[in-house]
């Protein structure tokens, strides 16, 4: 019996466990098969999914590296253009600093000629470059950079605007130097040209004091100087002759013979002589005068004769080189001896009335090369450069 009943259990039960069995059997197979797919398909698509993960990872790579690249070379862009900048300041500094020196030079220059050299301005204080950034690894970010790039340029421009206001300011003077050295020679060229117009009133031609010409030559080498050095070349010529013509000037008889204002009784040329009563010429002019007056050299030059002279009574005569001579006649005495040097001004005698004479007074007279000309000349144009002085 009992084995009757648990044969009936068992068969009661057989259902239920097939269904379990095959439910399980089926859920196996399929995963079974959900595995099979996915490793059929990894294996079909692994490589092109590979693949494509590499390309991405490769285009950021080189994105990044690209990115890397262009801040590195803006970043060695705007240090070569820092230490540009920064040689450039240097060598305009260098160059203002030589410009100040020439400028001082000149001035001394212009102190040397005598004239009114305008003063030099006192140039702004030099400013200093200032050295470039200092590039740091690792790479700043934009904001930074810009921030950095900002600054630099702020300084740049200042020490920009420093030089540019010290360059304008150096340009000034030296155009000023130029227009003072310009006005040296202009002036220098009148005063030439006022002492050539004098010694031309008296007939005399001024190329006749010029010195002996000496050998010179060469070939013709132009040299490029600026407006100042041109200036100062000429305004160095201008002096020179200027300063010929005015010892030329000075060893002329323009001074008078006697003090004071002169009375003249007889001038130069044709007259009535006072003895003959008939027409000759009168080879100086007569001036009043007091026995006794004194009687001065009109220019600086050599006693030649100090004597008894004929119709002329006690005569000097002074030798002022060039074939230039002045004579001073019927003098009651003599005060100088032949050979004897006198400068103009000088007492060479006191007038009387010695020799062929009616009265007391000077008999003056001046000679070019032995011919007589009429003292006037010299005396008229040495009262205009007394008045000029």
């Amino acid at each position: 019996m009992p084995s009757t009943a648990q044969g009936r259990r068992s068969a009661g039960l057989t259902p239920l466990l097939q269904h379990r069995l095959l439910v399980t059997l089926s859920l196996g197979l399929s995963l079974s098969t959900l595995w099979a797919a996915a490793a059929s398909y990894y294996l079909v698509f692994h490589d092109e999914v590979l693949a494509r993960f590499v390309s991405r990872q490769s285009a950021m790579q080189f994105a990044y590296e690209e990115r890397l690249g262009t801040l590195q070379r803006a970043l060695d862009r705007t240090a070569a253009e820092r230490s540009a900048e920064r040689g450039s300041v240097e060598n305009r500094l260098s160059a203002l600093t030589e410009r100040q020196a020439l400028i001082e030079k000149r001035q001394g220059l212009l102190s040397g000629l005598g004239g009114a050299a305008a003063p030099v301005d006192e140039p702004p204080p030099m400013p200093v470059a200032e050295p470039a950034p200092r590039v740091q690894k690792p790479f700043p970010t934009p904001e930074l950079r810009m921030g950095r790039e900002d600054r630099a340029e702020a300084a740049g421009r200042d020490s920009a605007g420093r030089l540019s206001r010290l360059e304008a300011g150096l340009q000034r003077v030296a155009e000023a130097q130029a227009r003072t050295v310009a006005g040296i020679a202009l002036q220098a060229g009148r005063s030439a040209e006022r002492f050539r117009d004098l010694i031309a009133r008296t007939g005399l031609s001024p190329a006749r004091f010029d010195p002996p010409a000496s050998g010179i030559g060469g070939p013709l080498v132009p040299l490029g100087l600026d407006a100042f050095e041109q200036a100062l070349v000429e305004a160095r010529r201008q002096i020179e002759e200027e300063t010929h013509l005015r010892r030329v000037t000075a060893a002329l008889p323009f001074r008078q013979p006697l003090p004071g204002g002169l009375a003249f009784t007889s001038s130069f040329g044709a007259r009535l002589d006072p003895f003959t009563r008939g027409y000759a010429l009168h080879t100086g002019v007569d001036m009043r005068a007091e026995t006794g007056a004194p009687v001065q050299a009109t220019a600086a030059g050599r006693v030649t004769a100090s004597e008894y002279a004929g119709g002329y009574g006690n005569m000097v005569e002074v030798d002022h080189g060039r074939g230039l001579v002045t004579r001073y006649a019927h003098l009651s005495a003599s005060a100088v001896s032949v050979g004897q040097r006198v400068e103009a001004g000088s007492v060479v005698g006191f007038a009387g009335s010695t020799g062929r004479s009616t009265g007391s007074h000077l008999h003056y007279e001046t000679r070019i090369d032995g011919e007589p000309v009429d003292p006037q000349r010299f005396l008229r144009a040495g009262a205009q450069l007394v008045f000029a002085d």
